[in-house]
C-alpha cells in the first residue's frame, strides 16, 4: 500500500496535521479505528467504502468520502479490494473553519463530502484529483481547496488555547481549572467546544486521556494493566477496562491481542499504527 504524507503551508498548518494519499488494497477487509481527540475528512476516489459509526447496527456506503468530527466510539471501515484516496488529518479544533455546520452535528454521525460541500463542489474536486500527476499534485490540489473555503469560527482561539492545556496534560486536567485559565464561564466553554470540535471539554479530555495511554502501549513487550492504569490516573484497572471497552468495544487484553496478529501478519505495514482488524 502507498502511504504519502505531508504538512501544509501556513495558514492551514494550525489547524491541519498532515494531508495524505492512499493507494492500494488494505491488509484487512474491515478495520476499526478506535475513538480519538481528531477528526478527518476523506476523499474517496476509488470504489465505495463501509462505514459503521458508534453503536449503529447497520453500516453505510460513502462514495465520495467522508468527513468525521472528534469521534466519541470506535468507527468500523470497510474497504473495497483497493481503496484510493486522499484526506486531511485535523488538528481537534481544525475542522470547524471548513463546516457550514456545528461539529456537534456531526458528533458520530460521518457525513458524505457531497452532505458538507455540495454535489457539484465536490464533483469538481475529486474530478481535479482524479486526473492529477500523481500524488504530491493531488495533495496541492486539495491544499488549495482548503484554503480556498478556510472560513471564520467564533470562538477558534479559546477552544485552541484550553484544547493545547488538555493535551499538555494528556486529559488528565479538572474541567473548572481549564474554565479558569479560559476566563469564561463552563456553560460557554463547552458551547464552544461543541460547537468547533463536536464534543464538551469534559467528553474531550477522557478521549485525550484514553488515546494517549493507548498510544503508550507496545504491543510487542509484556503490559502491567495495573500500572498503566494507575499511571494514566484512571481510578483503578476497572475503571480504565470499562473505558477501554467504551472507546474501542473490546477488552484491553483482547485489544493487544489483535495488535500483535496485525504486526505479525504485516510487519511494517504503514497502517500499523492505528487499525485494529475486525476479521
Amino acid at each position: 500500500m502507498e502511504y504519502v504524507s505531508r504538512l501544509p503551508r501556513p495558514p492551514l498548518d494550525g489547524l491541519i496535521d498532515d494531508l495524505y494519499y492512499l493507494e492500494g488494497a488494505p491488509p484487512y477487509a474491515r478495520l476499526t479505528l478506535p475513538a480519538s481527540p481528531a477528526a478527518f475528512l476523506v476523499v474517496n476516489l476509488g470504489a465505495p467504502f463501509r462505514i459503521r459509526a458508534g453503536s449503529d447496527i447497520e453500516t453505510a456506503e460513502f462514495v465520495d468520502g467522508c468527513v468525521v468530527t472528534t469521534p466519541t466510539r470506535a468507527f468500523e471501515f470497510g474497504y473495497p479490494l483497493r481503496t484510493r484516496s486522499v484526506g486531511v488529518h485535523f488538528k481537534p479544533w481544525g475542522m470547524a473553519p471548513f463546516l457550514p455546520m456545528p461539529a456537534a452535528e456531526l458528533c458520530d454521525r460521518p457525513a458524505t463530502i457531497e452532505q458538507v460541500w455540495g454535489r457539484p463542489a465536490t464533483a469538481e474536486l475529486r474530478d481535479r484529483l482524479a486526473t492529477a500527476e500523481g500524488p504530491h499534485e493531488m495533495l496541492t490540489l486539495l491544499e488549495e481547496e482548503l484554503t480556498r473555503r478556510l472560513g471564520e469560527a467564533a470562538g477558534l482561539g479559546l477552544v485552541r488555547h484550553t484544547s493545547r492545556i488538555i493535551a499538555a496534560t494528556s486529559g488528565a486536567v479538572a474541567i473548572d481549572d481549564l474554565r479558569v485559565s479560559a476566563g469564561v464561564s463552563s456553560t460557554h466553554l463547552a458551547q464552544r467546544f461543541k460547537e468547533l470540535i463536536g464534543v464538551t471539554p469534559k467528553r474531550f479530555a477522557r478521549t485525550y486521556r484514553f488515546a494517549a495511554t493507548v498510544l503508550s502501549i507496545n504491543p510487542a513487550e509484556p503490559i502491567d494493566w495495573a500500572d498503566l492504569a494507575g499511571g494514566a490516573g484512571y481510578f483503578d484497572q476497572a475503571h480504565f477496562g470499562h473505558e477501554f471497552r467504551a472507546f474501542t468495544g473490546l477488552t484491553p487484553t483482547r485489544y493487544v491481542e489483535v495488535r500483535r496478529r496485525f504486526l505479525r501478519e504485516h510487519p511494517g505495514h504503514v497502517l500499523d499504527g492505528w487499525p485494529l482488524p475486525t476479521d
